[in-house]
């Protein structure tokens, strides 16, 4: 009776465990399908941006980046020049091989260099000599002087290699792994960048929809001070005509001319072509509004004016 409730109890725990499973498996499905839908809105949304960046680029003369990149003239490729490997020459048969720089010549013979016997006897033959070493080392003649692990180097003998330090990547030791990315955190601030990226877009979008002429400015306060400022070139020219003509170098029907129709028709013009320029935008309007009855008025009217001034304040001044 026992087992059968074992079972029983053991049926009810793997059910229970598959429908855990099958809840997870749903679940990490939907939250796929919502990474992937999100993935796909940042991509259209960072397509589009790309898009005004390219028109807003092309609007201002700068042109769109190349897709690709290549070496310029005259810089040669990173990659070595190919050819076969050279690989060192073989040494002889009995040399052991050699670890270090070579003996500079003229040295005397190293008892540790190549082709120098590990393991000599004195002359007698009865123990090891003055200068030769044993093979085993201060293993092998215990308690004589100048016997050590580790014998020393005369003058004029070549060095021993020292050990190189070996990176964990080169030894075969695998490197750490980078922290797990949440990709829900990652899409977050992607959306975030992207919020960004769309702000100052639009300030961009406006900067560029402003004229480099008194930005600030309606269009007509701006094309009442551009004809503004012609028409007080005119006069500044029509005064100097005046004095001109109070000398004799001019005459009066030349002044009358120019001071009803030659300076105002210069003024116009100006304030027409200024406008045209500098007051239209980098974007939007193609044809900013110049206000050509507004700008008539005032070129036709402040000069004849302002040499009517002048005729009264030289009177008066007399």
């Amino acid at each position: 009776m026992s087992t059968f409730d074992e079972y029983a109890a053991l049926a009810r725990h793997l059910s229970t465990r598959q429908r855990a499973d099958e809840q997870g498996a749903a679940a990490e499905a939907e939250r796929r399908r919502d990474l992937g839908a999100a993935v796909e809105y940042l991509d259209r949304r960072l397509t589009a941006q790309g898009q005004r960046l390219d028109q807003l680029g092309r609007t201002i003369g700068v042109p769109p980046p190349m897709s690709g990149s290549s070496a310029p003239p005259g810089v040669p490729p990173a990659s070595g020049p190919s050819g076969p490997p050279v690989s060192a020459p073989p040494a002889p048969p009995g040399v052991p091989p050699v670890s270090g720089p070579p003996a500079p010549p003229g040295s005397p013979p190293s008892r540790f260099g190549p082709g120098a016997p590990l393991s000599t006897s004195g002359a007698s033959g009865s123990g090891p000599g003055p200068g030769t070493v044993g093979t085993g080392g201060a293993a092998a003649a215990p308690g004589l002087a100048g016997v050590g692990a580790y014998p020393e180097v005369g003058v004029g003998e070549s060095s021993r290699a020292l050990p190189v330090a070996v990176s964990p990547a080169a030894a075969g030791v695998p490197a750490q792994r980078a922290g797990e990315v949440d990709p829900a955190t990652e899409l977050e601030l992607a959306r975030r960048w992207a919020d960004e990226a769309d702000r100052h877009a639009q300030q961009a979008e406006l900067l560029a929809q402003r004229p480099a002429l008194l930005p600030g400015w309606s269009p007509m306060a701006r094309a009442v001070a551009v004809y503004l400022a012609c028409a007080g070139v005119s006069v500044v020219l029509m005064l100097l005509l005046g004095l001109a003509s109070d000398v004799g170098v001019v005459g009066f029907g030349t002044l009358v001319a120019w001071m009803c129709a030659g300076l105002p028709a210069v003024a116009l013009v100006g304030g027409w072509l200024v406008l045209g320029r500098w007051g239209r935008p980098a974007a939007g309007a193609a044809t900013p509004p110049r206000y050509p009855v507004l700008g008539f008025l005032l070129c036709f009217l402040a000069v004849p004016l302002a040499y009517c001034g002048y005729l009264l304040l030289v009177r008066t001044l007399r």
